[in-house]
């Protein structure tokens, strides 16, 4: 789930490590608890795969640091301290950010894990694979809808018959779990009606000549 992620914001525009990691927690919302010692070792095997490519750049303009120039500062003390730091630049300012990139497999693996359905019976897959569905075919988009609809169906057949024989707190956490699926399926009702209005849009009123006075 955490490839697909990766890739379906990739897919928008290139990314640093750590802007990854913000649109994750704080865009999605869905994975909210991931972490960099999550996400690169992801973004490593991606780019081993072949599916992301990581560029570095430098804190200038060209990816080169950035070389103090000396001013005059009046005093002895000052002008050797910014001498010492033209000779030996701090690691931090050496450091480039590697940048990633999808690549024309990425997007081939991406559209392949979004339309594969995975658990659709996890609500954090399922929220995660609509939050990128834009980037399905209409009909994969479709099935994707259809499917975590019909299982949200059987959940709720399961549910309504454990109601029998619970007492009358224990029907109540049911029940309510229950309405929850009833109106996630109500929700999903209209995005399919949706849909499948964009395949088969309402025939426009034809207006002749013969009836304009």
């Amino acid at each position: 789930m955490l490839d697909m992620a990766i890739l379906g914001l990739l897919e928008e525009r290139d990314l640093h490590g750590y802007e990854i990691r913000r649109q994750l927690r704080d865009n999605l919302g869905i994975l909210a608890n991931v972490s960099f010692g999550s996400i690169y070792p992801a973004l490593t095997r991606l780019e081993k795969s072949g599916a992301v490519q990581a560029t570095d750049s430098g804190p200038g303009p060209e990816g080169q640091a950035r070389t103090p120039k000396a001013p005059h500062t009046g005093s002895l003390s000052g002008e050797l301290a910014v001498l010492r730091a033209r000779r030996h630049p701090t690691t931090h300012s050496r450091r480039g950010k590697k940048v990633y990139r999808i690549t024309d497999k990425g997007r081939q693996l991406f559209v392949q894990l979004l339309a594969e359905g995975g658990t659709l019976d996890d609500a954090r897959s399922f929220g995660l694979r609509l939050a990128f569905a834009r980037h399905l075919a209409p009909q994969a988009r479709l099935s994707l809808l259809e499917r975590r609809r019909a299982q949200l169906v059987q959940r709720l057949a399961q549910a309504e018959g454990a109601n029998v024989e619970l007492d009358v707190y224990a029907r109540s956490v049911v029940q309510h779990t229950a309405d929850s699926v009833a109106q996630d399926i109500s929700w999903l009702d209209r995005l399919i009606a949706s849909e499948r209005a964009a395949f088969h849009p309402a025939p426009a009123d034809l207006t002749y000549e013969g009836d304009i006075r």
